[in-house]
């Protein structure tokens, strides 16, 4: 489990120091990918706290995530159509159903 939350942090630290502006013909892609990430690392959190946590399937979880949201806001972006709220919606509600799991095995 130190992985994930170890990249969380370097991560979160990294994007604090280097200050990058992101266009904003770039900001789905972005906001996709960050979701994308967050997700998996609560996922592996969650998969820690019942006992199941791998890295390999961690580290595949996440570049398959990562990569499938990103070629399905590409394709939406070819199409004229906002694909990429289907991304946001199915890792905004799975964040949730994790974080909600997370704080029921602490109560």
């Amino acid at each position: 489990m130190l992985l994930p939350l170890l990249g969380l942090l370097v991560g979160v630290l990294a994007g604090l120091v280097l200050n990058i502006n992101v266009g904003f013909e770039l900001s789905r892609y972005s906001a996709v990918a960050i979701l994308a990430a967050l997700d998996s690392v609560l996922g592996a959190v969650r998969a820690e706290l019942d006992g199941v946590y791998d890295n390999r399937i961690f580290i595949s979880g996440f570049l398959v995530n990562a990569i499938i949201a990103v070629l399905l806001t590409f394709i939406g972006d070819r199409l004229g159509l906002d694909l990429y709220l289907v991304a946001l919606l199915a890792f905004g509600l799975r964040i949730f159903d994790n974080v909600a799991l997370i704080r029921r095995h602490f109560l």
